[in-house]
């Protein structure tokens, strides 16, 4: 009885040591990405992009860029294209309020007042993408791109209540939040369709991004960078901010982003608008 209660006891012994062994194996496995590191701020810039959240994808993703990280030159081209969409989405939407300020002639200062709050917000992301393109021209040499990022989320085209704001009727302020979001998402989603070669094929472009490692011609990224850098500097036009020294500042970068690129019937028509731009600027100034 002696030994039968002995060995019962070694087997539970033994039991019990493996129990403890496999929890202490488990513990010890690979630990997630601890908060503030790049592994862990890499991770968060995808949960934000598919959440379509882009302004947080971007301020995650220019912290990277400024990391000494090996994410940070794979950071660089996702925050171009976040931070173009974004200053299109802010640009575009303020256009539309420009336009509903026209239209109401009982009460426009609501949307010119909305209209010059977004070009504000255009500005700081205007400027932040031709920081970033800068950057990008100066440190990147390689021949080809990696767009290290899958198509993100939202719609190639104008949310429904843009008729209702260039038509000049006031809506909610629920609602105007939802429009510039998908106006802020459609940015993007042009903005991504560009870097992957298909500007007016979302769908394409999806098919392009989808292993979410996309090689890209650097020459083709550059001129949708130039050519995204002079439809930004129309925000300093005369009858909208009426900023010579940043226009120019714009029209400037999308020149240095053609350099190195083959000359083609869309790069000498680009430089040429580019250059008119300039010759006005230097006209008026």
């Amino acid at each position: 009885m002696a030994t039968e209660v002995f060995m019962r006891t070694q087997l539970l012994l033994s039991t019990v040591a493996l129990a403890l062994l496999a929890a202490t194996s488990c513990s010890s496995g690979p630990q997630p990405p601890q908060p503030g590191t790049p592994a862990f701020l890499w991770n968060a810039a995808k949960t934000t992009w598919h959440s379509g959240d882009f302004e947080k994808t971007s301020e995650t993703l220019q912290q990277l860029v400024k990391s000494d990280s090996e994410y940070s030159a794979r950071s660089l081209p996702w925050s171009i294209v976040v931070l173009g969409g974004i200053s299109q989405g802010y640009a575009a939407t303020a256009d539309a309020y420009e336009t509903g300020a026209r239209a109401n002639h009982a009460n426009p200062m609501p949307f010119r007042k909305e209209a010059n709050q977004l070009r504000s917000l255009a500005t700081s992301a205007s400027l932040e993408f031709a920081q970033e393109v800068h950057l990008y021209l100066d440190k990147d040499k390689q021949p080809e791109v990696t767009l290290a990022f899958d198509f993100p989320t939202g719609s190639a085209s104008e949310p429904p209540n843009i008729r209702k704001i260039t038509s000049g009727a006031w809506i909610q302020d629920s609602e105007r939040e939802s429009f510039l979001r998908g106006m802020l998402q459609r940015g993007v989603v042009l903005s991504a369709s560009r870097a992957a070669g298909s500007p007016d094929d979302p769908a394409k472009a999806t098919e392009v991004l989808k292993t979410g490692e996309a090689k890209r011609p650097r020459t083709d990224f550059q001129f949708g960078l130039a050519k995204q850098l002079f439809d930004r500097s129309d925000l300093f036009i005369a009858t909208k901010l009426d900023h010579p020294g940043r226009m120019r500042l714009l029209c400037q970068q999308a020149l240095d982003a053609l350099q190195g690129v083959p000359e083609t019937k869309d790069t000498k028509a680009l430089t040429a608008k580019i250059q008119a731009a300039l010759k006005k600027i230097k006209a008026t100034t």
